[in-house]
């Protein structure tokens, strides 16, 4: 693999750049003292994954994990910071992992783990986009006419969502997540252990899952249809019941007919 190491303070580049030399994954470690150097380093070749402090000077982390995010040819990122209050904005450019400083070896470890087993996940390459330059950027203007008459894009195969548990950052399997109800500008995912806040609202979650089996049933509610176990009607009225514990959600009338459709569409639950 290739990694680019990004980080305006020079030792904790220069460990950083170390340890990931250390790690026999990696072909090649390139190190950026900006975010600015770092898109140099973007378009001068290819790379895997972006190791990238979140507060620098100029274009900081997470301005540059956005810019990364509309490449067409997307490498992964991983932060690695001194600051826990960025965890939750991770989540909204679909950071890999979040790596807290100091640095230990085994916890790099653990995030090139799971830098690999993405990778190993993600389709190929021209499934995700056109050929291009390293660090083209995808077209912004929108879907194309033949794209919006297919439906959703299909959804990568699951995503680690960043959230927080009495101060400490833990990730989220979108597989594991049965419902997300909105609140105010924040969404809470519901999976069967427990809640979890994160700062992204209802309809960017509804646009980025819809792929993934999540489909709206209320104004301020998505559900994801792989955990439906039943549906319900009575009085004209429907309702889907949740596995494991019979959690059972009212579907507005707007949405029954949509509902419906996805549901029989996708088939039944295994």
């Amino acid at each position: 693999m290739r990694a680019l190491v990004v980080d305006d303070e020079p030792p904790a580049l220069s460990e950083l750049t170390y340890l990931l030399e250390q790690d026999g994954r990696f072909d090649v470690v390139v190190a950026a003292s900006s975010g600015t150097d770092a898109l140099r380093a973007l378009d001068a070749g290819d790379v895997d994954v972006v190791f990238s402090d979140i507060s620098m000077p100029g274009l900081d982390g997470m301005e540059l994990a956005r810019i990364i995010a509309r490449f067409a040819r997307r490498p992964q990122v991983v932060f690695v910071t001194a600051h826990e209050e960025h965890a939750v904005d991770a989540f909204a450019v679909q950071a890999t992992d979040y790596v807290m400083k100091p640095v230990s070896p085994s916890r790099l470890a653990r995030a090139v783990d799971r830098v690999v087993e993405g990778m190993t996940s993600a389709p190929p390459a021209d499934a995700r986009a056109e050929p291009g330059a390293p660090g083209e950027v995808a077209e912004a203007a929108g879907p194309t006419a033949a794209a919006r008459e297919a439906g959703p894009a299909p959804a990568a195969p699951d995503e680690r969502i960043a959230v927080e548990l009495g101060g400490v950052t833990r990730f989220v399997l979108r597989s594991t997540i049965r419902y997300v109800q909105a609140q105010g500008d924040y969404a809470r995912l519901f999976t069967a252990t427990g809640s979890h806040l994160v700062r992204v609202p209802l309809s960017t979650l509804e646009e980025r899952w819809a792929g993934a089996g999540f489909v709206r049933i209320h104004r301020s509610t998505l559900v994801s249809l792989a955990h439906v176990a039943e549906v319900r009607q009575s009085q004209g009225r429907v309702s889907l019941v949740l596995a494991p514990d019979g959690t059972e959600l009212q579907v507005a009338r707007r949405h029954t007919r949509d509902v419906r459709e996805r549901i029989l569409a996708r088939g039944p639950r295994t």
